[in-house]
């Protein structure tokens, strides 16, 4: 039996000490058996919590995915193996933290911010699509930005949204008629839609056209903060989040989509946990609501567009206010 498949036999096993005579013989962690499995998938399907730190120890790609896109941590969430879960989760949230790369490598659409403000976009009554065919942002999200609007609007006052699209969330906090709602949009054509339609007239809107880093200067501090950007990597948002305390009034509260790694169920538990780590260092407390969505997207909602950004059931809306806030 080669050594590859000695392995995948002993995770399955849950042989610890067989798994490190391999390794130390150099047999290789990031092996594929013939149905596409890593060792450290078969551990953790059956949930053999030290197999699992083993072969993570060994360098086993955690972030591997079989051929129906699941990693370990989605066998092992699947299972309900907890200790074999919270490893591998500890084990992703550490490997982001040093190395960023599911944050590279995938954001809510792929392509750099500077790209897409040169792009033509095209409007129809349920999308807001790229020359690529790729959504910038459809109507099925309605309901979570309905969520969102209302987390940001429950103290009233001032509010800040960065990324109209198609002014779903807008809309929604217009519902809640805040003091002042400040607009920051990039798009050219966005934002001589958003003129088109009116929404320059209305008494408590303020538009500010550009990048939200180049007129951070005209920004003042508010209530309600809501972050929806597209064709930005979570280096972005990371940067947004290190304006917060300007930005945030005491008592405030922030949100934003929560849409990276929306296809893969465990790495999306894994940037959640990331995100709120990093909240909490500058002084926030991170709440995730969660929100089905499974009923939204049936296939014809994704008909026509390059690529299903949220595959997922459930939305884990996120609610930041900070701590001091909270005591």
């Amino acid at each position: 039996m080669a050594e590859g498949e000695q392995l995948c036999e002993a995770a399955r096993n849950g042989e610890a000490e067989k798994l490190k005579t391999l390794i130390e013989t150099g047999a290789d962690v990031s092996y594929f058996d013939g149905d596409g499995l890593t060792p450290l998938m078969h551990a953790a399907k059956l949930g053999h919590g030290d197999a699992v730190k083993t072969l993570l120890e060994a360098g086993a790609p955690w972030n591997a995915l079989s051929p129906s896109n699941l990693s370990a941590g989605d066998f092992a969430m699947d299972a309900g193996h907890e200790n074999a879960y919270d490893i591998l989760l500890n084990a992703g949230i550490q490997a982001e933290l040093v190395l960023g790369t599911i944050a590279r490598k995938e954001n809510k659409n792929g392509d750099g911010n500077g790209d897409y403000l040169e792009d033509r976009v095209s409007f129809s009554e349920d999308k807001l699509m790229d020359s690529d065919s790729k959504a910038v942002m459809m109507a099925w999200e309605k309901p979570l930005m309905e969520a969102h609007a209302k987390a940001v609007c429950s103290g009233g006052g001032h509010v800040l949204n960065i990324g109209f699209g198609m002014g779903l969330v807008d809309t929604a906090i217009q519902q809640y008629s805040p003091v002042s709602h400040t607009i920051v949009e990039a798009h050219p054509e966005v934002y001589g839609r958003m003129v088109r339609t009116g929404w320059a007239q209305k008494d408590n809107v303020n538009i500010i056209f550009g990048r939200w880093q180049d007129v951070l200067p005209q920004l003042q501090s508010y209530d309600g903060i809501f972050f929806d950007t597209y064709g930005e990597y979570y280096e972005d948002l990371r940067e947004f989040h290190q304006h917060l305390p300007v930005l945030l009034k005491p008592g405030g509260i922030y949100s934003f989509f929560n849409g990276l790694c929306g296809g893969n169920a465990f790495f999306h538990v894994v940037y959640c946990h990331l995100v709120s780590l990093e909240l909490q260092n500058l002084g926030y407390s991170t709440q995730f609501i969660p929100l089905p969505v499974k009923d939204c997207l049936g296939e014809q909602v994704w008909e026509g567009v390059k690529q299903k950004y949220w595959q997922l059931d459930t939305y884990y809306l996120p609610v930041c206010q900070s701590v001091d806030d909270l005591e």
